[in-house]
């Protein structure tokens, strides 16, 4: 979730930021789990369904961060580290009419970054309420386990 609310953080911050080093304007990075967790799971992930404790388990070649196993952002399936990946977005970067910014082709448009900043606000919103949740789950967890210890 830290990856995600930083990613999110560096993409509002660089939302008007027409030129970066290379001399293009700021390209939006995005945070992928699904891709880099089968990358990274290949031929050790579940080749076919398994039978444990008469419920059938079944393989949708989807991939999720929750459950057993998750730690810090990363999950390690038998041991398998698989980590985010932070890759920029390559979608069009916006065209704007300004002749006087300093950025402007001779024509007088500008290349704006390819920054949503409702759709940044939208994600950062929901990854802190998915932190919230998660801090709210684990603290139930703590209350059931010391009343179970109580008994």
């Amino acid at each position: 979730m830290r990856t995600k609310m930083d990613t999110v953080a560096k993409n509002l911050a660089n939302a008007e930021t027409t030129r970066t080093a290379d001399g293009t304007p700021y390209r939006r990075e995005r945070v992928v789990f699904e891709q880099t967790l089968s990358e990274r799971l290949g031929a050790r992930a579940l080749p076919a369904p398994e039978q444990r404790g008469g419920s059938e388990l079944s393989r949708t070649h989807r991939a999720h961060l929750a459950g057993a196993g998750a730690s810090g952002g990363a999950l390690m399936p038998r041991g398998v580290e698989t980590g985010v990946e932070v890759s920029p977005d390559a979608s069009e970067f916006k065209v704007v009419y300004d002749p006087g910014h300093p950025d402007a082709d001779q024509d007088g448009y500008v290349l704006m970054p390819n920054v949503n900043v409702i759709t940044e606000m939208v994600d950062m919103i929901t990854a802190s309420r998915a932190y919230e949740a998660n801090v709210s789950a684990v603290q139930t967890a703590k209350d059931m386990f010391g009343k179970a210890l109580d008994i």
